[in-house]
C-alpha cells in the first residue's frame, strides 16, 4: 500500500514539469516572432513621373509594290524591276542604301469567281514587294516619298508612315530626372503627414513609355511626277515612370 501511494503523488509533479516546459516553448516562440517584425524598416513608396517632349528627326516608312500576271515568275519579275526603280529613285534623292531594307516578299494565287455549278480557277498570280526606307533628314522626307511614288506608278502602296527621335538619350535623362524629383517630393510630403522625415532610397524601378506620330502620304497617278508630299512631324511625348521606396525615419 505504501509503495501505490507513493507512485500516485509522483505523478501529478511530472504533468507540472511537462506543462511548464510547453509554457516555456511557447513563451519562447512568441519572443522570437516579436524581435522579427521590430526589424522591419518603416518605409514609404511613391510613383514619380516625367513628362518631356521633343521634334522627331527620322520618319520610316513601307514602300510596296504590286504585279499582277498569269503566272509566277512574270509577277515577281515585275515586282523586283519596279522595287529595284524605287530603291534607286528614293537613294538619288538622299536616302543612304543601308537604310533601305527589304520588308516582305510574297506572291499568292488569284482565283477566278465560278459560275453556277462550277469551281473557282487560278486566274493568276499577284505578287507583292515592300521595302522599309528609313529618312533620316526630315527635310528630305517630301522628296523621297514623291520620288518612290513616280517610280512605282499606280502599283506603289505607302503604308506604316511614322516619325521617331533617332536619338532619345538626351530625353530620357530629362524624363528620369524630372520623375525622380516627383516622386521624391510626394515621398516628402507623406513622411511630413505622418510625422517622420524622409530617409534614403531603398528601391528603385522605372519604365518609360513613347508615342510615335504617324502621317499619311495621298495616291499617285502613273507616269505622271508626283508632287511632294507634305509630310509634319510635329512634336513627341516621351513619358518616364518610377517607383520609389524611401526608408523612413
Amino acid at each position: 500500500m505504501n509503495s501505490s501511494s507513493r507512485v500516485t503523488t509522483r505523478r501529478p509533479a511530472f504533468r507540472a514539469i511537462s506543462v511548464l516546459a510547453a509554457l516555456a516553448t511557447v513563451l519562447l516562440v512568441v519572443s522570437g516572432c516579436g524581435s522579427d517584425t521590430g526589424d522591419q524598416p518603416r518605409s514609404v513608396t511613391v510613383v514619380g513621373t516625367g513628362q518631356v517632349t521633343g521634334t522627331p528627326d527620322t520618319l520610316r516608312a513601307d514602300i510596296g509594290v504590286e504585279a499582277t500576271a498569269p503566272d509566277v515568275t512574270t509577277a515577281l519579275d515585275e515586282t523586283s524591276a519596279k522595287v529595284t526603280a524605287v530603291t534607286d529613285a528614293v537613294v538619288a534623292a538622299g536616302v543612304e542604301r543601308k537604310d533601305v531594307a527589304t520588308q516582305q516578299v510574297s506572291v499568292n494565287p488569284q482565283y477566278t469567281n465560278p459560275s453556277p455549278g462550277t469551281t473557282s480557277e487560278v486566274g493568276g498570280y499577284l505578287a507583292t514587294n515592300t521595302i522599309r526606307v528609313t529618312i533620316r533628314d526630315i527635310a528630305k522626307a517630301s522628296a523621297v516619298l514623291s520620288a518612290a511614288a513616280t517610280a512605282g506608278g499606280d502599283n506603289t502602296r505607302i503604308s506604316n508612315v511614322s516619325f521617331a527621335i533617332d536619338d532619345d538619350s538626351d530625353l530620357l535623362d530629362q524624363a528620369r530626372e524630372a520623375a525622380f524629383t516627383d516622386a521624391r517630393g510626394r515621398a516628402e510630403q507623406y513622411a511630413n503627414l505622418a510625422g517622420d522625415s524622409l530617409g534614403k532610397v531603398l528601391t528603385i524601378t522605372e519604365s518609360t513609355s513613347g508615342q510615335e506620330k504617324s502621317a499619311t502620304p495621298g495616291t499617285f497617278e502613273r507616269d505622271v511626277a508626283a508632287a511632294p508630299v507634305p509630310v509634319e512631324p510635329g512634336q513627341q511625348e516621351l513619358t518616364f515612370t518610377v517607383n520609389v521606396t524611401f526608408a523612413l525615419d
